[in-house]
């Protein structure tokens, strides 16, 4: 079959692999799409994934085509989204219910096979049947907006909140969908990419800007999310959390990022800082949110690239141009 393979550092090609088998409770996904992430990006930076080549793409979606000897959940010709998450269940973490921390994490598209190919194979567990209403291509937004469904599990924001977020990326705006239906009070959008900006405007941002200092909070907000992972954007985003407020670091930094706090106004002024890892039993309820319109996938897939162009799509990704870019193959 054909996929895209992440060869070394700063390799990504298109090539023949072989198909894939499942075992006796996977089954085997023909892919209708796979999206792009950040985490792609640093697996091409040599992070993240254990060992190279891999076949990346953790947001896929697609059609059964093959049953393992012990699958009765599914049949062939079921349609599914597919929950990239692989937990041993057994650590200390997975015994406590944070299994996206497990000591043996793992991930389809990071650390064995994923989506970004003709086939992929996934436990029968990790696949979630579609309604007849969500087309099959459009599904491989579920896991990206389970990332953001987990994201708002950790804020456990109150009602009224105002909220800034950093970037508006996919992840960014998918941040701005779920404050608006969680009682956010005004929901603001900090991004130097004025296209981005303009999606935001249009999905009914309260405010935006390139800095923040451009929008009306002398204050500060309630809620500030980071959704880019770069440095500058985190560093002014700890100095924008009100009083009694709250930090959440969701964008994916490099290893290398850091950043200074004031462990002084953190005390002084009751300010929480945490962080949002994954996956962790939103999986299910991003597809039901999905599945009742919470996004418009007409505005948040802006690319649907064939599986051939999944270097440029990486390429085009890195650049900041478009929304989610999903390949089909």
């Amino acid at each position: 079959m054909k996929a895209a393979v992440i060869e070394s550092v700063g390799k990504a090609v298109v090539t023949e692999v072989p198909d894939p088998t499942p075992g006796p409770r996977d089954v085997v996904v023909e892919v209708a799409a796979c999206g792009l992430c950040g985490t792609d990006l640093h697996i091409l930076q040599g992070e993240f994934a254990p060992t190279l080549p891999v076949v990346p793409g953790h947001e896929f979606a697609g059609v059964v085509v093959g049953l393992g000897r012990d699958v009765r959940e599914l049949s062939v010709g079921d349609r599914v989204a597919v929950d990239p998450s692989l937990y041993c269940h057994e650590c200390r973490y997975c015994r406590s219910g944070h299994n996206n921390l497990c000591e043996r994490w793992a991930a389809i598209g990071v650390t064995t096979a994923g989506g970004a190919a003709q086939y992929a194979v996934a436990p029968v567990a990790n696949c979630v049947r579609l309604p007849e209403h969500v087309r099959t291509q459009d599904a491989a937004l579920i896991e990206p907006l389970s990332c953001a469904v987990r994201g708002y599990d950790v804020l456990n924001s109150r009602l009224g909140s105002h909220v800034l977020i950093y970037g508006s990326g996919t992840m960014g705006l998918m941040m701005l969908e779920l404050a608006k239906r969680t009682g956010a009070a005004s929901v603001d959008i900090v991004d130097l990419n004025a296209d981005r900006l303009a999606t935001a405007r249009k999905l009914g941002v309260s405010g935006s800007g390139g800095y923040a200092d451009e929008l009306d909070r002398p204050q500060g907000w309630d809620v500030v999310i980071d959704a880019t992972g770069n440095a500058g954007a985190i560093q002014d985003g700890l100095e924008r959390v009100a009083k009694a407020g709250t930090f959440l670091q969701f964008g994916v930094a490099d290893y290398a990022t850091r950043v200074s706090i004031d462990p002084y106004r953190i005390y002084n002024q009751e300010i929480t800082i945490t962080g949002s890892m994954a996956v962790l039993h939103s999986y299910e309820r991003a597809a039901e949110l999905f599945a009742g319109g919470v996004l418009d996938p007409d505005v948040f897939i802006s690319d649907r690239l064939p599986l051939d162009a999944y270097p440029q799509a990486l390429d085009q990704f890195a650049s900041g141009v478009g929304r989610k870019i999903v390949v089909v193959p």
